[in-house]
């Protein structure tokens, strides 16, 4: 798929951005994608690919770019557990100072652009994260009912702020937990808000998985629940967003 290097104008400045898309000369649902907490690398850049070649054009922007461009901070190649503490150590700052309000600021910008791309067909769109990257879309998905339609969130802390915020979603879901992020219990309470919220949703955890299961440049890698992953967001977004 080919892929186009972006810069979204934002109220604090210019975010850095990739987007991937068939090309065919078409028009092709938008889906916003959040990386995960290490941000936009090659493996963000292939799950894009992947996506994009199922008919969709897919935004994934660089949400830490008040920082600079990506990548942020300096990756290894392969994130393994010997290196993921240092790693963290200079992430933490800057994920705690995404807050919530930035959070919103940003999608705003996100889905004016996306939705201004030549290549985006009219209607809705649908937005997806992992890890950290699966609130922000959480949280996205809540501040536009009226342009989402489809959510979808793996390994992300989606329940962090509270059921209040749930009761705003109005998009299909499809929550996908990591076994070591969520026991039986704390899932069904959040299944009980996603039920009060009155929304289509999907949300379980996938068997022996740990956080971070869908990323291969990471020891968390799990192939089995990164085919589940496909196999629950292909679906979602084949159901809930309009082709041209």
């Amino acid at each position: 798929m080919p892929t186009k290097i972006l810069q979204i104008p934002t109220a604090d400045g210019q975010a850095d951005a990739f987007a991937s898309f068939p090309d065919d000369g078409g028009r092709h649902p938008g889906v916003l994608m959040y990386a995960d907490g290490f941000g936009i690398r090659p493996v963000l850049r292939d799950m894009a690919s992947e996506l994009s070649g199922h008919g969709y054009y897919v935004l994934v922007p660089n949400f830490f770019y008040r920082h600079g461009p990506a990548p942020v901070i300096e990756l290894p190649e392969y994130i393994g557990e010997e290196v993921r503490p240092a790693v963290f150590a200079q992430l933490m700052p800057l994920i705690e100072a995404h807050t919530a309000e930035r959070v919103l600021s940003d999608a705003d910008a996100y889905l004016k652009f996306l939705t201004a791309q030549p290549e985006v067909s009219a209607g809705p769109v649908a937005v997806t994260g992992y890890c950290i990257g699966g609130l922000l879309a959480t949280r996205t998905a809540a501040a536009h009912p009226s342009q989402v339609a489809a959510l979808a969130a793996f390994h992300g802390p989606v329940g962090v702020d509270g059921p209040d915020s749930l009761s705003k979603l109005t998009a299909e879901l499809h929550f996908g937990h990591a076994e070591s992020d969520l026991t039986p219990e704390a899932l069904g309470e959040l299944n009980q808000a996603l039920d009060a919220a009155g929304v289509g949703y999907t949300s379980e955890i996938y068997p022996g998985t740990v956080h971070g299961f869908t990323m291969s440049d990471t020891d968390a890698f799990d192939p089995t629940a990164l085919r589940l992953h496909w196999d629950r967001l292909l679906p979602l977004l084949d159901r809930t967003l309009t082709r041209s």
